[in-house]
């Protein structure tokens, strides 16, 4: 039995089931995160695998993911076949370090909001006693109880 190809999706029934807007996925195929084909009449079609792509994407946004990583990650994904979980699993493996950092780090700031988040402001009371004299400050601005504050490019 042959395997039916089911039609395309049009940029606002993407929209729709995706509860994109559809000025973002235009975005996202300018960004080249995301492809479509032109009609004779040049309107965009979009493959049905597509939708799956915008999750990605968006999820991938919610958890801070810049979007030149999200394309780097998605040019591991095969344009001529809808991903399989394989293909997802070994994509999603190259942030999983990154995002378990990111967690450590949210965890730690969580943990500490209500007391000292070591940004040497001494503006409350206990900085005096954790931080006498902006002894922090000597070594630069920005948070310095945060691990790997610099160099992570997400300052």
């Amino acid at each position: 039995m042959a395997k039916t190809e089911l039609p395309e999706l049009t940029v606002g029934e993407l929209s729709h089931r995706s509860g994109v807007p559809a000025s973002a996925l235009r975005f996202y195929e300018d960004e080249q995160l995301i492809r479509s084909r032109r009609t004779a009449g040049n309107q965009r079609r979009y493959r049905r695998d597509t939708l799956r792509r915008v999750t990605f994407i968006r999820m991938s946004q919610r958890v801070g993911m810049p979007l030149a990583q999200i394309r780097e990650v998605l040019a591991l994904l095969p344009d001529d076949r809808t991903p399989t979980r394989a293909d997802w699993s070994r994509i999603s493996s190259c942030w999983r370090s990154d995002l378990d950092q990111r967690i450590r780090q949210l965890e730690q700031l969580r943990d500490q909001l209500n007391d000292c988040i070591g940004c040497g402001c001494m503006s409350l009371a206990k900085c005096r006693l954790a931080n006498p004299n902006d002894q922090l400050g000597q070594d630069g601005p920005g948070p310095r109880r945060l691990p790997d504050h610099r160099g992570t490019g997400y300052e």
